[in-house]
């Protein structure tokens, strides 16, 4: 099955590495996009002008992707060739400095709501769809004041075996894709930006940072035929990055 003339859903698909998602897999022949957004309706907006004039119809939700309600109203846009789990937040801090309300927060968010997204939308989801993650580099590599964000990752990257093994008979593939440093606005909430992105221009082998449209060219793949027997599997872009001592 290819996304030509499909919906598609991507979760924090306005922005960063969301948006060149969705513009990638409009591109791909997709013929609605749903965005899901938390609150930035600028950004949404112009998001949504984006994928029209990729040739895709948007259609925008706004709202926290771990809520029943927001759930709910992707599921209702569907069925999904594509179901993209994007979004992510989370408190950036030490972890003595971390309180059970940031946990839940950003586990919710990160990793329950892919849980959450699958059973609402898998159901009426064709044999030869797919669901793809995205994760990053802290689920398996110990980060700087990313221990809530990198344990939801390491949550989410174990979902989406037992969601792969799950929904295989239903020819239904579930993968991830975990991306090195990308510069988004999302790195303004780390306090050692500068020195994160020095390090991923400096110490990658590739020569370069990952850059939205390198994530979005991964998950297409997975979304593809091409990936027809890539299943359960955290496929890792990061320039080479994480293999250096």
């Amino acid at each position: 099955m290819t996304l030509e003339g499909r919906s598609v859903l991507v979760t924090g698909g306005t922005r960063g590495i969301g948006k060149a998602i969705a513009l990638r897999l409009a591109g791909d022949g997709a013929a609605r996009v749903a965005l899901g957004y938390l609150r930035n309706d600028s950004a949404a907006e112009a998001a949504a002008e984006e994928i029209r004039g990729a040739g895709a119809e948007p259609i925008l939700v706004r709202g926290n992707v771990a809520s029943e309600k927001v759930i709910a109203e992707f599921a209702a846009h569907g069925p999904y060739g594509a179901v993209v789990h994007n979004a992510a937040t989370g408190v950036i801090r030490p972890a003595l400095e971390t309180e059970d309300k940031h946990w839940d927060w950003t586990l919710g968010t990160n990793a329950r709501a892919l849980l959450s997204l699958t059973r609402a939308c898998a159901p009426t989801m064709d044999a030869g769809s797919s669901i793809v993650a995205v994760s990053s580099l802290g689920s398996q590599r110990v980060l700087e004041n990313y221990v809530l964000v990198g344990t939801s990752k390491a949550a989410l990257e174990s979902v989406v075996r037992y969601l792969a093994v799950e929904l295989g008979p239903r020819g239904i593939r579930v993968n991830a894709v975990s991306a090195g440093v990308v510069e988004t606005e999302a790195l303004e909430h780390f306090p050692n930006r500068e020195e994160m992105l020095h390090a991923g221009r400096t110490q990658t082998p590739a020569g370069r940072l990952v850059e939205p449209e390198d994530v979005a060219g991964a998950v297409a793949y997975l979304c593809s035929t091409d990936a027809e027997m890539v299943r359960g599997h955290t496929l890792v872009l990061d320039g080479g990055y994480s293999l250096l001592a």
